[in-house]
């Protein structure tokens, strides 16, 4: 059967496939050099399919929107991309602040201006990155409009991609050429040698004023012709532009534009959290999967008027926290980097040990704040100790291309590096070793030297663990003592996403449970100051409890009115009594949990003197040595969102309801 297509359409046909294939190949080549986003990489890909696949079928700018924590990977993966699809000659970058003074440079406060001068064409596809978007805010932290002086034209490019011309540009060109013909009529006055000198001069307008016409009127010829123009001559050129429609907008419809930034607003639990790295990366990593384009809206309505959001669209790819196994891929990958560069510049190869890496990696990593200060943090570790080895290798008569082993001293402070000499070398292959300081700072914060205060955190936070494994069944996602975030430790927890009478009582009593293993192993006298903000928070939830759920005596909502027009139950002071003798009766129910449960209190001790921490993992099996059984939120490995819980089986209840009421 014969092909009825025409040329053109089969050379179509092809630019498409080939196209196509050039996609997958691209995203091949991102995954292997930007690790850990593989899922944000198909996103992308997948949202610029069309634009790059099928230009002809665009009609207004593809708007994709990346959001993340800083350090992510979201500026490098547009510049890639840009190079990678062959546009980095179309590729203009612009950093975002809407609160910067005007510098009265129309191409520098302006997205037309900034395209123009970056040679974009129009009516030709082209990549923009708005980068650093959450800085142009329009709606100030109270809800008020906040005065935004420069790019004021991104939402009309945002639009449809059609932009006006510089209307006020067009207003300063007629005014000038109004003073010209005013100073032309006033020439007679001048003495005949004035006259002549100026009908000597070549140039009839400045470059400034050239540049200007030549961007409004989107003039062709060179700036020096321009300059050289008649007054009478750019007089006809401003009106003809006036009357023509075609030529009256700029026409940027087919652009590719990244808007990319940061929306802690979004990050709620984790964006602030800058100091942190004492966090498992994969309990951020879990809480950001969860985010989803409700999540975007909500946070961008914190800068932007409804009608700007509508403008930015619907595809918005949100980046999670990178996990444990990316930063782990991260520093192999680094490391990797560094070694080879030595290996390149005096022929001697190091093999990292696996326990370097894992001390990398306990000093290195800041969890909600991306690559930045682990690539800073590696270079810090090694440079001058592998540079020492590398020097004393040579001095001891090291080969080109040989190995040499690195690990880690059982102190953690130095590092080990061993190297073995030929055998026809004096030494008789003998195996040669040298220590090298190592800076890992925040194992020095982290290590509680004191073993009283080491005993005095492993039991609070023994307490909070067991009481809360086994009220909620489930073993807590952290629970540390060797910390450098605060002087101090913690246990965190999953998250409910419906919270019973008995959960709000269960937290409750896990609160309390630091200062109860304190009393139960101390004694009362030696309790100490630690618990004071485990019991503020107890008492909050407590009033929660009481005042606004409606859990006590009282169904009321019980609270203090800030307007006049509030209907609320004012008299706080009936609840104070209810509130302390909740907390009383829990403060004894955890006492009497780590009463029962002591031997296994003692287990978690003992661990956590040892270990500094106890992993999910190990809880359970803790648990299971004393007979209780005690579950694992999390997916092993850290996969897939934060999982929020519903300990209440209500599917079960309401199917029970149903059957008796049948």
């Amino acid at each position: 059967m014969n092909d009825l297509r025409t040329p053109s359409e089969l050379l179509l046909r092809e630019q498409m496939h080939e196209r196509q294939q050039n996609l997958q190949t691209i995203a091949a080549q991102l995954k292997t050099e930007l690790i850990g986003i593989d899922d944000v990489i198909d996103r992308v890909i997948g949202a610029v399919r069309a634009w790059y696949v099928m230009p002809q079928l665009i009609t207004r700018p593809v708007i994709v929107c990346l959001w993340g924590l800083t350090g992510t990977g979201k500026t490098q993966l547009t510049r890639r991309l840009a190079q990678l699809l062959g546009f980095y000659d179309r590729f203009v970058e612009v950093q975002m602040d809407g609160f910067s003074q005007n510098s009265g440079n129309y191409g520098a406060s302006t997205i037309s201006g900034t395209l123009e001068s970056a040679g974009l064409v129009e009516g030709v596809p082209g990549i923009l990155v708005l980068d650093e978007f959450q800085r142009y805010r329009t709606v100030s932290s109270r809800g008020e409009d906040s005065k935004v002086e420069r790019y004021q034209d991104v939402w009309a490019l945002l639009s449809d991609g059609k932009l006006p011309p510089a209307l006020s540009e067009l207003h300063n060109m007629e005014r000038k050429l109004a003073d010209a013909h005013y100073e032309a009529e006033r020439e007679g006055e001048d003495d005949e040698e004035e006259r002549r000198k100026k009908q000597k001069l070549r140039y009839k307008i400045d470059a400034w004023d050239a540049q200007a016409l030549k961007r409004s009127l989107k003039l062709a010829e060179p700036l020096i012709e321009i300059m050289q123009w008649s007054n009478d001559y750019i007089h006809q050129l401003l009106v003809k532009f006036r009357e023509s429609q075609q030529s009256w907008e700029t026409d940027y419809s087919k652009l590719l534009v990244f808007v990319c930034g940061n929306l802690d607003e979004m990050y709620t639990e984790t964006a602030s959290r800058v100091e942190d790295c004492d966090t498992d990366a994969d309990i951020f990593h879990r809480l950001t999967s969860r985010l989803s384009l409700i999540d975007v809206k909500r946070a961008l309505a914190e800068r932007f008027k409804p009608e700007q959001i509508a403008r930015l669209g619907n595809h918005h790819v949100i980046y999670p926290s990178f996990s444990r196994a990316t930063y782990e891929q991260l520093i192999a990958a680094t490391v990797r980097n560094y070694v080879q560069g030595i290996a390149d510049n005096c022929g001697l190869h190091f093999v990292i040990g696996s326990d370097v890496l894992a001390q990398i990696y306990q000093n290195a990593v800041f969890p909600t704040q991306g690559t930045r200060p682990l690539f800073s943090s590696v270079h810090t570790i090694l440079s001058s100790s592998l540079v020492d080895a590398a020097l004393w290798a040579l001095e001891q008569g090291a080969q080109a291309g040989q190995s040499l082993q690195v690990h880690m001293a059982p102190d953690a402070a130095e590092l080990v590096v061993q190297m073995q000499l030929p055998l026809h070398e004096a030494a008789g292959g003998q195996v040669h070793s040298q220590r090298f300081a190592v800076p890992l700072d925040l194992n020095r914060i982290k290590q509680r030297t004191s073993a009283d205060f080491r005993a005095l955190l492993a039991v609070h936070e023994a307490g909070h663990g067991l009481v809360y494994a086994l009220l909620f069944g489930r073993a807590p996602q952290e629970l540390k003592i060797n910390i450098a975030t605060f002087e101090g430790g913690y246990n965190s927890f999953t998250e409910l996403q419906a919270t019973s009478r008995r959960n709000k009582l269960d937290m409750v009593c896990v609160g309390l449970a630091g200062r109860a293993a304190e009393r139960h192993v101390f004694g009362e006298a030696a309790c100490t100051t630690g618990a004071e903000q485990d019991i503020r928070q107890a008492t909050a939830d407590a009033a929660r409890y009481l005042r606004h759920l409606g859990f006590g005596d009282r169904l009321s909502r019980t609270d203090v009115a800030d307007e006049s027009g509030e209907n609320m139950n004012t008299e706080v002071e009936p609840t104070n009594t209810a509130i302390e003798a909740l907390l009383q009766a829990q403060m004894l129910r955890a006492q009497q949990l780590l009463v029962q449960h002591n031997d296994l209190l003692v287990s978690m001790t003992e661990v956590l003197m040892r270990e500094g921490l106890i992993t999910p993992a190990a809880m359970v099996a803790l648990c299971a040595a004393q007979g209780q059984r005690v579950a694992l939120t999390a997916a092993k490995g850290g996969d897939g969102p934060e999982p929020k819980l519903v300990l209440e089986p209500y599917a079960s209840m309401l199917a029970a309801h149903t059957q008796g009421a049948a």
